[in-house]
């Protein structure tokens, strides 16, 4: 869902009426979870009924209550599920009583039987953004007009607001699923479609915003589309829009990585001529990107198929760059290297620190050659294992990273001479666990 779902949704509660009087209560208890966010006492999406959250919510109770309500925090904490972004995660063995349950009678049925609440994953990402939670209290208190919400939303200096880059977002989005699975589509014309929807964009504007959401995707490690290069200087709003769009769309991650490790049984571009794929300019430094990942990312994946699909594509791409060298080879004027050129890791296994074993055609010299291949951009990160490294440091002068991108689709391929670590940034993944 969008903000506006959401602020919708805050607007319209579903609250006990007396009289002229609406009970506060589940208003106090959004409100006290927004404050929680907001301060750092709650960083992760789980809501303990607890001391810290009981007093934000008398503070907010009080300030909102008439004399006949009663400050009963576990009423809203139990009710709130009813609005399906508030969810309640009942304590083991407890599920056949909790589902007996029509409401909390007592602070003692939410301990006996609720270990916590959280929100849905993308309201969630939304509430860690300043102008979003601004909006979403208002909401809580009355229904605004589109009028009010785009004033909420405006930033300062003329910047892009949320809803501009929900639309976007979307926009970019439907363009990479497109892309990852050879479907055609053209840039111009999405540009055409989404700009009536944003406040007076210019191509240019909304060309390097799309390379922001590259660079966003890029540093959650997810693929992005080739022809808008990461530009890395982007609100911070931004990429919380992204997050909170792929919590809220997490087939999305599914679908996107599926298609990114996919192996085509015979690619048409094996005949495809040297000059055609090679790439002779590797990547520019660009900054540290963040480590961390969303939780929520890594719930719908199922890494082990993952891995699998990746080996399958490395050994397309390995078999590809065989032909390529060979074709090289064979254009210097040098076929009876050719003939010698080796599949080393399908001949004699993996765990050589290198793929191919090549050569030089002007001094008859062994080169050594890593494939890493992805069917998304040239800028994406790759793994290399401990050994690889060590490897290309030993044999500098002599090993090759050839690192193969848009495999399926456009295959290209840039060449990465001697230690690995001269070109790229090194960032530990795993680690070795001794006793």
């Amino acid at each position: 869902m969008s903000l506006l779902d959401y602020e919708k949704r805050f607007s319209t509660l579903r609250v006990n009426s007396g009289g002229a009087n609406k009970s506060p209560h589940k208003v106090a208890m959004l409100q006290a979870v927004i404050d929680l966010v907001e301060s750092g006492e709650v960083t992760n999406n789980r809501f303990c009924f607890n001391d810290t959250l009981k007093l934000r919510f008398t503070e907010r109770f009080q300030a909102l209550a008439s004399p006949s309500d009663r400050n009963n925090p576990h009423l809203p904490f139990f009710h709130l599920r009813s609005e399906g972004f508030w969810h309640l995660k009942v304590r083991p063995g407890q599920q056949a009583q909790y589902q007996q349950l029509t409401t909390a009678t007592s602070q003692g049925v939410i301990d006996a039987y609720i270990d916590h609440a959280f929100l849905d994953d993308e309201l969630f990402e939304l509430l860690g953004n300043r102008i979003a939670r601004e909006l979403l209290r208002s909401a809580l208190l009355t229904s605004l007009d589109e009028k009010s919400i785009r004033d909420l939303l405006q930033p300062e200096r003329g910047g892009w607001d949320w809803l501009e880059c929900e639309f976007l977002v979307n926009d970019y989005v439907t363009m990479l699923e497109k892309h990852l699975a050879g479907a055609p589509y053209r840039k111009a014309a999405h540009r055409r479609a989404l700009k009536p929807r944003l406040n007076n964009r210019s191509d240019g504007s909304i060309e390097y915003k799309h390379q922001n959401v590259s660079a966003v995707l890029l540093e959650l490690g997810l693929p992005y589309i080739p022809g808008y290069k990461p530009a890395f200087n982007y609100q911070q709003q931004l990429k919380q829009v992204v997050l909170s769009y792929l919590a809220g769309h997490q087939n999305v991650i599914d679908e996107v990585n599926l298609v990114a490790d996919k192996v085509a049984d015979e690619p048409e571009h094996y005949d495809r001529g040297w000059d055609a794929v090679f790439d002779p300019e590797p990547p520019e430094c660009i900054p540290h990107v963040a480590d961390s990942k969303p939780s929520y990312l890594a719930k719908r994946i199922d890494f082990s198929e993952r891995e699998r699909r990746n080996r399958q594509l490395g050994e397309r791409a390995e078999k590809f760059v065989l032909r390529m060298e060979k074709q090289r080879l064979i254009a210097e004027g040098r076929p009876d290297l050719a003939a010698d050129v080796e599949w080393s890791s399908e001949r004699r296994g993996d765990g050589l620190g290198y793929d191919i074993r090549s050569f030089d055609a002007s001094c008859d010299q062994e080169r050594f050659l890593e494939v890493k291949a992805t069917n998304s951009g040239k800028y994406l990160p790759f793994f290399i294992s401990e050994n690889e490294r060590a490897f290309s440091n030993d044999f500098s002068d002599a090993f090759r990273l050839y690192r193969v991108y848009e495999f399926t689709t456009a295959p290209k391929f840039f060449i990465l001479p001697g230690a690995i670590e001269q070109h790229v940034q090194l960032l530990p993944q795993n680690y070795r666990a001794r006793f």
